[in-house]
C-alpha cells in the first residue's frame, strides 16, 4: 500500500502549484507560442527556486541576496524577465513578444539591473520589508487571494485581517518614502519631495497644480506618488509594475479574473485601506474540491525534482498541460486530472495559450467547434468539471440572438484597454465572438478567451473554462490594444456568426 500523502507534502505541493501558476502565467505574457511559454516558464521557475533556496542556505551573495528578499512569486516572476533578457541576448529573442523586445532593449528594461538606487521604489520598498510582510502584501494586493486566507496561511489571526493588511501597506509606504528620499534626483524633484509626502498621506488632499504638472512629466516622482497614496486603489498596479515591469498590468488583470472565476462572481471583493466585508466561509469551501489535496500532494515530489534539473526546459515544452491555479488558502488548486508540470507528457495535453497552437496534424486545434486557436490559460484553477458543462441540445454554434456592450477602460497615447461583456439570449455550448476596428487597432493580448486577427477583424474564442453560457447569461472577456491618431469604437460585433445589438 503506498504510503499516504503527508501535510508537508501537500504544503509543497500547494506551494508549487501557486508559483507554478504565476510563473507560467507571467511567461505567456512574455512569449509569441505555447511552446515557448511553457520553456521559458520552467527556465525561470529553475532560476528563481535556485536563487530562493541559495537565500535561504544563506550561501547568496551581494545583490543576490538583496535580490532573494522578495517573496517567492514576486521573485519568480523577476526571473522570467531575467531569463526573457538572456532570451534576447544570446539571439532567442524571435521566440518573445516584439513589444517585451523593444522594453528589453530601452532604458526602462535598465533600470531594473542598474544601480540600486535608481531602480523602481515599489522593487526597492519590498526587497526592504521582512518577508512575511512582504509576502501578505503580494498575495492580498497583486494575486487576489482572499485575504482572510492569506492571515491563515501565515499563521496571523484572521479576526484582524483588514487590520493585519493595513499595518503591512503602512510598512511599505514607509520603505517606499525612505527609498525615495534616499534617491538620486535633482533640485526640482527634491523641493517636491515633502509636499508629496503630505499630498499622499490623506484621501481629501487636493493635488496643488504644479505638483501635477511635475508629476506628469517625472516618471520617478508619479512612481514614488503612487507607492505612498494607499487609497484610491492604486497600489495593486503600483506593485505590479513596480516590480515586474514590463507586463505588469496585464499580469494584475489576469490574476484577478482567475480569482473572480474561481470563487464566483458573489466573491467579496478583497479589503482596502477603509475596511472590508467579511469573507464568507463558502468562498473557501469552494475551493476544496473532492481529491485535490491528495493529487497534488503526490505529484509534488516529483514535480520539484523535474523541474530543478539544471538546464532542464521541460519535457513538455513541446506540449504539455499545465494546471493554472490560484489557492485562496494552502490548499493546492490542481484537481483531479490536472497535471502538474513534471508529469508525464505522453498524457498530458499542450499548455493553453492566448494565441493558436498547432495540432498533431499541423492545423490550429479547435475547441468545441470553434475555428479559433487554444484558450487562453487565465483564469487559472477552475476545475475541469466547468468545462463543457452546457446544456447540450440547445447550445453550440446556432442562431443566437444577442446584445454587446463594448467599455473602454483605459487608454494612453499608443494603447487601450477595454472589455466586451455579450448578453445572448439562448444557451451556448461554444461561441465565438467577432467585430471589426475602424482605425487599424490591433490586439495585443487577451484574457478569458483566445485571440485571431485578420486585419481589422478580431475574433475571441471562448477557453474551455467559460464555453458554457446559460440563456440570458453574459460573457465577458478584455484584451489590451493598440492605437493611431484616432481609437474610434469597434463595430459588427457578432456571435457565432449573428449579428448583435450593440449597447
Amino acid at each position: 500500500m503506498p504510503d499516504l500523502p503527508t501535510p508537508k507534502d501537500a504544503a509543497e505541493a500547494a506551494l508549487f502549484s501557486e508559483c507554478w501558476d504565476a510563473v507560467l502565467s507571467y511567461a505567456d505574457l512574455c512569449t509569441s507560442g505555447s511552446t515557448a511559454a511553457n520553456q521559458l516558464a520552467r527556465e525561470a521557475f529553475a532560476l528563481g527556486i535556485r536563487e530562493a533556496r541559495a537565500a535561504e542556505d544563506g550561501t547568496a551573495r551581494g545583490a543576490g541576496r538583496r535580490s532573494s528578499r522578495l517573496p517567492r512569486i514576486p521573485l519568480l516572476l523577476t526571473a522570467v524577465r531575467t531569463t526573457a533578457a538572456a532570451w534576447e541576448a544570446r539571439g532567442q529573442g524571435h521566440k518573445l513578444d516584439p513589444d517585451l523586445r523593444l522594453w528589453l532593449n530601452s532604458d526602462k528594461a535598465a533600470r531594473y539591473v542598474g544601480p540600486p538606487l535608481s531602480r523602481p521604489i515599489a522593487l526597492r520598498g519590498l526587497r526592504d520589508m521582512q518577508e512575511p510582510d512582504a509576502a501578505l502584501l503580494w498575495l492580498a494586493e497583486v494575486e487576489a487571494l482572499p485575504l482572510q486566507a492569506v492571515v491563515r496561511r501565515q499563521g496571523l489571526d484572521p479576526t484582524a485581517a483588514v487590520e493585519e493588511l493595513n499595518q503591512v501597506r503602512g510598512l511599505f509606504r514607509d520603505r517606499c518614502h525612505r527609498n525615495h528620499l534616499d534617491t538620486p534626483m535633482d533640485a526640482e524633484c527634491r523641493s517636491y519631495v515633502r509636499l508629496l509626502d503630505a499630498v499622499t498621506r490623506s484621501p481629501a488632499a487636493d493635488t496643488p497644480p504644479d505638483l501635477s504638472r511635475h508629476l506628469a512629466t517625472c516618471v520617478e516622482c508619479a512612481e514614488a506618488a503612487a507607492c505612498l497614496r494607499l487609497h484610491g486603489g492604486g497600489l495593486p498596479a503600483a506593485l505590479a509594475q513596480g516590480v515586474i515591469g514590463w507586463g505588469g498590468l496585464a499580469y494584475l488583470e489576469r490574476r484577478r479574473r482567475a480569482t473572480e472565476v474561481r470563487l464566483g462572481p458573489g466573491r467579496p471583493d478583497a479589503p482596502d485601506a477603509g475596511g472590508a466585508a467579511e469573507q464568507v466561509a463558502a468562498s473557501r469551501a469552494r475551493m476544496l474540491r473532492g481529491g485535490m489535496l491528495a493529487a497534488a500532494a503526490l505529484v509534488s515530489v516529483v514535480a520539484l525534482a523535474v523541474s530543478m534539473m539544471p538546464g532542464d526546459t521541460g519535457a513538455g515544452s513541446g506540449g504539455e498541460n499545465v494546471a493554472q491555479g490560484n489557492p485562496a488558502d494552502s490548499t493546492p488548486v490542481a484537481g483531479p486530472g490536472s497535471v502538474l508540470p513534471s508529469a508525464d507528457p505522453a498524457t498530458s495535453a499542450a499548455p493553453s495559450s492566448s494565441r493558436p497552437a498547432p495540432s498533431a496534424s499541423g492545423t490550429p486545434s479547435a475547441t468545441g467547434g470553434n475555428d479559433a486557436g487554444k484558450p487562453d490559460p487565465e483564469p487559472q484553477g477552475t476545475s475541469s468539471a466547468t468545462a463543457g458543462a452546457g446544456s447540450g441540445a440547445g447550445g453550440s454554434e446556432e442562431a443566437a440572438a444577442c446584445e454587446v456592450t463594448y467599455d473602454l477602460v483605459n487608454q494612453w497615447p499608443d494603447g487601450f484597454q477595454a472589455t466586451v461583456t455579450v448578453t445572448t439570449a439562448v444557451t451556448l455550448d461554444g461561441w465565438r465572438v467577432a467585430w471589426s476596428f475602424r482605425d487599424g487597432q490591433k490586439v495585443d493580448q487577451m484574457w478569458d478567451a483566445s485571440l485571431a486577427q485578420d486585419g481589422s477583424r478580431v475574433t475571441a474564442t471562448a477557453a474551455d473554462y467559460n464555453r458554457s453560457v446559460s440563456a440570458n447569461g453574459t460573457l465577458t472577456f478584455g484584451f489590451l490594444a493598440s492605437w493611431q491618431n484616432k481609437n474610434s469604437a469597434p463595430y459588427a460585433f457578432t456571435l457565432n456568426g449573428q449579428t448583435c445589438t450593440s449597447s
